[in-house]
């Protein structure tokens, strides 16, 4: 068990409202007379969750994007949201981080509604936290929920964001798409919206495709297949598209595609791509052409 599962696990004694889902979603629900309240949160550090040399501007807009994309797997339209920034003792990165995040806001109307400053100690890592509010009128997927039986899809393919950092790492002034979807991730909140009335269960991949299916089949009380793992023309121009770029591709993280499942029966609302299905028992596991694969040592990323 991880370090992060261990603290989830002591924090799930202290999160018992119904609201909180038992810490098992990536956003907590409050019912309101007319509507649903949707809350998430998220932090990025400096050397964790982006790299020093990225650009200020991008670290601005990848913030309010992943957590867009926790609204996105809720079917929820933001409606605000709350800032705590550690200022960094450089007010040319701080300008061009609050442009990036200006950006983002703007573009899928999330008003910043409030929040807090601090001033790190000099030559600590930089940490950024926006928690975002949405709201609902229909139902709000989680994560669990799913069936046995039901097919598994995702809004797109996988593991562009992966092959952007290792590109970004290696040259930081490196530039397009694929470094464009690590550096700023288009949550898929249009999409969200016309799914959640009809899916069983959903959430966004944002550890990788692997980790995620895992933990939606998890919290639904099933195993998982997945079957395909669908690569970009970019990912593949640059990589190929051999089993092990499929395997890295589907334990990368950052893509910030929807994966949700539904009955088999029933096509999606939206352009998506199946990944696998669901069936009876507990478990993952991962088919390439036909095969059974070994699962990788990491299924995606983990904190500790």
């Amino acid at each position: 068990m991880s370090a992060e599962a261990r603290f989830l696990t002591l924090l799930r004694l202290l999160a018992d409202d119904p609201a909180a889902r038992g810490l098992m979603d990536d956003a907590a629900v409050l019912d309101l007379p007319a509507s649903q309240l949707v809350l998430t949160s998220d932090t990025m550090v400096e050397g964790v969750h982006y790299l020093p040399t990225d650009p200020p501007d991008a670290v601005g807009w990848k913030l309010a994007a992943v957590n867009l994309s926790d609204l996105a797997a809720k079917g929820a339209r933001p409606i605000g949201c709350l800032l705590n920034y550690a200022l960094s003792g450089d007010d040319d990165w701080d300008s061009g981080f609050l442009e990036g995040l200006g950006e983002a806001l703007n573009r899928h109307a999330m008003p910043l509604l409030g929040g807090d400053t601090v001033k790190m100690p000099t030559g600590a890592p930089r940490s950024v936290s926006l928690t975002a509010i949405g709201e609902a009128a229909g139902a709000v997927p989680a994560r669990g929920g799913a069936q046995a039986g039901d097919r598994l899809y995702v809004t797109g393919p996988v593991g562009d964001a992966g092959v952007g950092l290792d590109l970004a790492r290696a040259d930081p002034a490196a530039s397009g798409p694929l470094v464009d979807a690590y550096r700023r991730p288009r949550p898929r909140l249009a999409e969200g919206a016309l799914l959640a009335p009809h899916v069983s269960a959903m959430m966004d991949i944002s550890d990788g495709l692997l980790i995620d299916a895992a933990r939606m089949g998890a919290a639904s009380g099933l195993a998982v297949v997945i079957d395909h793992i669908p690569l970009s023309p970019a990912v593949e121009r640059t990589r190929g598209g051999s089993s092990a770029v499929m395997i890295a591709a589907a334990s990368a993280g950052d893509d910030y595609q929807l994966l949700f499942a539904m009955p088999a029966a029933m096509r999606p609302p939206v352009a998506a791509i199946p990944v696998g299905h669901l069936r009876a028992g507990g478990g993952l596991t991962l088919m390439i052409d036909g095969a059974v694969m070994p699962l990788p040592a990491r299924l995606g990323w983990e904190h500790g």
